[in-house]
């Protein structure tokens, strides 16, 4: 029930369905309101649970059924608006097919709309960052940018504004790619950075997960770009399910076509056009940001690099510069001697892996949070490589907590109530020279609203009460 024709919003009575914290509930709802549609929003949360959105919201003519849903919201509406999060087996959506409710997505709605070129960016790790790092070398160019998406920040409301010629850089979850194959529409340029398990509690399987993923260039034409990543040997085989032209990228092997790692330098070479990028400088840890980095080389070519002559030098600019994106490996503080560091968007276990590979020991590690029905027994092998001190909250903490007492006993591992408690005992327990991490490999919502809120009460104990 996705239409794949652009909807007539002028006095539609439209739901909302899922409001959230990250910007695509509140864009939506703007635009809505603003194409002359009756709006009503509703979501489980309370209004005091998303009073940070509702604020966003509170000069439009909107009504707000929140704390719960209203069967009447799905059944006497013109479209209903579905939050990316919202499974599809969920009662209200099956209530509104069987009325013959078309459905929509901001996303969806988006894609049908923008004129310009889009720029897609999805993975397991690392999107985010390379979605960030695409935007500011393309800000430097001659041709008009515009990030967001998944990033946090809804386009859906300057759509209007987006001209043919501009550029747009969309990173993309694999719940919006889900939707979007309902309409049978990919980005221009398609980077997948890699696949790993993730989000298995709605996709179920590794193989449904895989071909959500799959759809960021499923439906792409001839001339479009998919930027793969060759060390990802999943990855490196949805080459046959683009039409279009193939740009790989690797921190392994030399490539022909496509980007990859020469001690500090990134080699980029695309039909006889080598150039050479250092990055010596860079700010960001780590080997998989150095992946990052060629896949947003790769990415910039693609959409620029025929019009646009200096862009191995702006992109060498940005990567030298460029601190990160918060939440991610963020360095928080030094105190005395102990060194901080929030990567709270570790939802994952490969993520917490990455981080506990990138950091010096001896690392005191703070892990766990909602059970996202993901195997935890590499972390567990790495853990009992690489951590001084565990400390587990959430859902998951006993369940991590037997993995790596299997393979270490002598490790040291707490359970406690709350992050603010973890963040203590880590404290209590370090000496000048250890790392503290919090990288819990799993969601936050058994104890927090979201990654961002969860990272930032780690900062605001480390910042405001430890010092």
């Amino acid at each position: 029930m996705f239409i794949r024709h652009i909807p007539n919003l002028k006095n539609a009575k439209v739901t909302v369905m899922g409001l959230g914290l990250f910007g695509g509930g509140v864009g939506v709802t703007r635009y809505l309101a603003r194409k002359g549609a009756t709006v009503t929003v509703t979501d489980t949360k309370t209004a005091n649970e998303l009073s940070e959105s509702i604020t966003q919201l509170k000069d439009l003519p909107i009504t707000f059924n929140l704390g719960g849903h209203n069967e009447e919201d799905f059944t006497n509406s013109d479209l209903i608006i579905v939050n990316p999060a919202i499974p599809s087996d969920s009662p209200y959506l099956n209530l509104a097919i069987k009325n013959s409710i078309p459905l929509e997505t901001e996303m969806n709605l988006f894609m049908k709309l923008c004129k310009a070129r889009t720029i897609g960016i999805t993975g397991s790790n690392g999107k985010t960052t390379t979605t960030a790092l695409i935007g500011e070398i393309l800000n430097k160019s001659p041709i008009k940018t515009w990030t967001g998406g998944n990033i946090g920040k809804s386009l859906l409301e300057y759509v209007d504004e987006i001209k043919q010629d501009d550029i747009v850089v969309l990173e993309l979850s694999s719940f919006q790619l889900e939707n979007l194959s309902h309409i049978q529409v990919s980005p221009t340029i398609a980077v997948v950075t890699n696949i790993t398990p993730n989000h298995l509690d709605r996709h179920k399987t590794m193989d449904n997960y895989i071909n959500a993923k799959k759809s960021i260039l499923r439906y792409q034409r001839n001339d479009d770009c998919a930027i793969l990543n060759w060390d990802d040997t999943i990855v490196r085989h949805f080459t046959s399910h683009t039409k279009g032209k193939i740009l790989f990228f690797s921190i392994k092997e030399k490539l022909v076509n496509g980007a990859f790692s020469s001690g500090e330098k990134i080699q980029f070479s695309s039909d006889n056009y080598p150039q050479e990028i250092n990055i010596a400088g860079r700010k960001l840890l780590g080997q998989f940001n150095i992946q990052n980095m060629l896949a947003a080389t790769a990415a910039v070519f693609a959409s620029a690099g025929n019009i646009w002559r200096d862009w191995h030098k702006d992109a060498e600019r940005v990567f030298n510069e460029f601190t990160g994106v918060e939440h991610r490996l963020e360095f928080v503080c030094n105190i005395k001697g102990v060194k901080y560091y929030n990567d709270s968007i570790a939802t994952n276990p490969e993520s917490t892996i990455v981080a506990l590979d990138t950091l010096p020991s001896p690392i005191i590690l703070i892990a766990g949070g909602y059970d996202k029905k993901l195997a935890f027994d590499k972390l567990a092998d790495k853990i009992a490589e690489k951590v001084k001190y565990l400390i587990l909250i959430g859902q998951t903490a006993n369940i991590i907590k037997d993995l790596v007492k299997k393979r270490e006993q002598n490790i040291s591992i707490d359970i406690a109530s709350s992050l603010k408690d973890a963040v203590y005992l880590a404290k209590n327990k370090a000496t000048r020279g250890d790392t503290i991490l919090l990288s819990p490999a799993c969601a936050s919502y058994d104890m927090f609203r979201n990654f961002a809120e969860r990272g930032n009460i780690f900062k605001k104990i480390a910042l405001e009460e430890l010092i």
